[in-house]
């Protein structure tokens, strides 16, 4: 059963430019192919107007509905963010209070809408915060519904303080490399699993 992953670069830069959050999204991207998974389109979500709030619609002038719709038409969510200050970027942060609304949007079973949703983290950065990150990022995206498959982040921070930026690496670290490939593993082998079985819901 074919599946697809669709990626949101929360990088603060907009624009079309590579940033290291792209390359980490690049470095995922064949290693999910090596499982039939298609990773649709990289959403880079600074170059649309995401309205502050916690419902799926803000108004005139919101973007995120439609970005809304595009991460539930996927089978998976890889969600890119630099680390900034220790923390994921305040883009980043705002998706997380949109998706709030995903509590009050259930079915007649009593699911989310993203029930049956598999998330990763894909996270880059010049200081520590990887696990600081995917920790508060793990713990908001399943109280709004994403299952987090075992291992389920792949990161890279470099030197504290340094100015080598993942995308200027001339190779790809092996541990990186090696972990992408657990974590499109695991994360394929689950949403396969959830989309041919998907969670019945309370009701």
């Amino acid at each position: 059963m074919p599946l697809t992953a669709i990626a949101l670069n929360a990088t603060l830069k907009p624009g079309k430019s590579i940033s290291s959050t792209d390359k980490m999204i690049a470095t995922l991207e064949p290693c999910f192919a090596e499982h039939d998974v298609e990773i649709t389109e990289t959403i880079r979500l600074a170059n649309f107007n995401i309205l502050p709030g916690v419902t799926s619609d803000e108004g005139e002038g919101d973007d995120w509905h439609d970005i809304r719709r595009r991460i539930l038409a996927a089978d998976i969510l890889i969600f890119g963010t630099p680390v900034w200050m220790g923390q994921m970027s305040s883009v980043a942060k705002r998706v997380c209070e949109r998706m709030d609304a995903f509590l009050s949007e259930t079915d007649d079973q009593g699911r989310m809408p993203s029930y049956s949703k598999v998330a990763i983290a894909a996270i880059v950065g010049n200081e520590d915060g990887a696990h600081a990150i995917s920790a508060s990022l793990f713990q908001a995206l399943n109280d709004v519904g994403f299952t987090i498959p075992a291992s389920g982040v792949c990161y890279w921070v470099g030197e504290a303080m340094g100015s080598v930026d993942y995308k200027d690496l001339k190779k790809t670290p092996d541990k990186v490399a090696e972990t992408a490939k657990l974590v499109a593993a695991n994360t394929a082998h689950l949403a396969g699993l959830l989309k041919a079985d998907p969670y019945p819901g309370p009701k």
